[in-house]
């Protein structure tokens, strides 16, 4: 059962794979990438909303009072955001309308946001392996579903700005590879990290980067971009993904 916990979360982060060869195969054309975008805002939108609040409400609730709970939530989703702004001034100033160095400015704060998403999407994957094989299988497909889109807005964003395949591989590998570390760690530290609280904390965490991701990187782009037609049925397409993968998980 342990083994195949760690089998399923590496499975789901090479979903993230696919991704990029859909963009590769694509030649990676404007289109694509405005397309990958628009689909990414609408996946990581439902996630928030959908999952991630409810999940780490429940987590965190489940030990704690309730002014505690609402506390524990707000602070740790504040310190996302306040990270991933920190990290924002790491990475090439840019402006929404100078295209090349805005689609690096969102591959790079992308990859980071992401990574630590997946970080803890392996996590919760061992973790439901554990209690149900079936459930764990489930909640996989969900996940690799919605990772899809994720790995076509990475690789389309980092190789338009850099043009350099070799570099692109190896950060969408080491994205890949971020869910089977959740889990590898959760296997070697299962007694401390599959507590409710401290999970709870992590995602909140995760919750305030995707939001800052979604309203200050995603959404500009989004609103700046010429072709809107493209534009919604991405942000359609996104919200069949999801509600695909909800069905399924």
């Amino acid at each position: 059962m342990e083994e195949m916990g760690l089998v399923l979360t590496l499975i789901v982060g090479l979903f993230i794979l696919l991704g990029s060869i859909i963009i590769f195969v694509t030649k990676n054309n404007d289109n694509i990438v405005n397309f990958s975008i628009s689909i990414a805002f609408s996946v990581i939108s439902f996630l928030i909303i959908l999952e991630l609040i409810p999940e780490a409400w429940e987590l965190i609730r489940e030990n704690n009072s309730l002014e505690k709970s609402l506390f524990l939530i707000f602070l740790f989703t504040f310190l996302g955001i306040i990270i991933l702004k920190g990290l924002d001034f790491l990475v090439p100033h840019h402006e929404h309308k100078d295209d090349k160095q805005n689609l690096l400015h969102i591959g790079l704060i992308s990859s980071i946001a992401l990574i630590m998403h997946n970080f803890i999407e392996g996590m919760a994957i061992y973790s439901s392996v554990n209690s149900s094989l079936e459930l764990g299988i489930l909640i996989s497909i969900g996940v690799g579903l919605h990772n899809i889109p994720m790995g076509m807005v990475i690789t389309s964003t980092i190789y338009k700005a850099n043009n350099s395949i070799r570099k692109t591989i190896w950060l969408i590998l080491l994205i890949s590879i971020s869910t089977f570390i959740g889990g590898l760690i959760t296997f070697l530290n299962r007694n401390l990290l599959i507590n409710n609280t401290i999970l709870g904390i992590f995602l909140c965490l995760t919750l305030g980067m995707l939001m800052f991701l979604v309203i200050f990187e995603l959404l500009p782009h989004i609103i700046h971009t010429k072709n809107k037609k493209e534009t919604l049925i991405g942000i359609i397409i996104g919200m069949m993904v999801m509600f695909i993968s909800f069905i399924i998980s």
